[in-house]
């Protein structure tokens, strides 16, 4: 037995270095398919015949490369899936991000524009939402003819409904009746 793990060895020895001189530098599955039967073949033909492999050595030997084949064949679909999964994921959140951004055309908000330097208040903008729009991969809304973005809105409701807000950043506080 020792003397066809030494010609196996050998052969995946001058394998590997052929693919080395040949520039080879990644192998394909069908390769290794064949690399694999070939191996075998030549433990087939190199055994010792006093004394044969036993059959249960062969048949582990084919189901450990029939289980790594299945295992390559799954980890690539999972990578479909994943691929299709995160694509689905970014298209989802683009239209959340559009609706929530369209549902708001007609309401008033509230934005709060932070302070650009420390020290000074933040800006609060109370308007009714006239136009929507999606500008750099931002859903923005224009109130008081000015644009801004929806992640400065801090309270959106219906027209005409009164409300008391108070904003705690910065000691702004704001009130609408």
């Amino acid at each position: 037995m020792s003397v066809i793990s030494n010609e196996i060895t050998t052969m995946q020895n001058q394998t590997a270095f052929n693919q080395t001189e040949v520039g080879r530098t990644t192998s394909t599955e069908t390769d290794d398919s064949n690399m694999f039967l070939t191996l075998m073949l030549q433990q087939l033909q190199n055994q010792d015949p006093t004394q044969p492999t036993d059959n249960t050595e062969w048949l582990a030997q084919l189901a450990q490369y029939s289980t790594l084949e299945q295992m390559t064949q799954m980890n690539e679909g999972f990578e479909d899936c994943m691929s299709y999964l995160s694509a689905l994921y970014s298209d989802i959140a683009a239209n959340a991000e559009i609706n929530q951004t369209l549902s708001m055309i007609g309401k008033e908000v509230t934005v709060k524009i932070p302070a650009e330097k420390e020290g000074e208040k933040d800006t609060i903008i109370t308007g009714k939402v006239d136009e929507a729009s999606f500008e750099e991969g931002t859903g923005q809304v224009k109130v008081n003819g000015e644009y801004y973005s929806i992640a400065n809105i801090v309270s959106i409701r219906e027209p005409g409904a009164s409300s008391e807000t108070t904003t705690t950043a910065n000691n702004t506080t704001s009130s609408t009746k």
